[in-house]
């Protein structure tokens, strides 16, 4: 007999398989860091790594929560890979990895429909 928190474990790993199918190669962070004042290091699947520099989005709307202790220091990926720091608040990873690394979004996905 199952239990509602296995069903429901049972559909996050069901969507998590339908969004790694659906991402197919496509590249994905495989860890994050919290550096600095509003800096965070990211490592990819291809094997990019660095720094960026997010201190153009600290204390504007959503990123003022950056300002509370604790918060940008709790960054880490989410179950689909993206860059989390609290349930309400992520980053796309494709969009840092594009910033890392000065990709434009056709080299990123070359067979993406223009």
């Amino acid at each position: 007999m199952s239990t509602v928190d296995d069903r429901e474990a049972e559909a996050k790993d069901d969507m998590t398989a339908e969004a790694e199918d659906e991402l197919g190669d496509l590249v994905r962070p495989v860890a994050v860091e919290a550096r600095g004042k509003y800096r965070i290091w990211l490592k990819y699947s291809d094997g990019a790594e660095g720094e960026v520099d997010l201190s153009d989005c600290a204390g504007k709307g959503v990123f003022k929560v950056w300002d509370e202790p604790g918060v940008f220091e709790s960054v880490h990926l989410d179950e689909y890979n993206a860059v989390q720091w609290t349930d309400d608040l992520d980053m796309c990873p494709v969009a840092l990895y594009m910033d890392l690394t000065g990709k434009t979004w056709e080299e990123v996905y070359p067979d993406a429909p223009a």
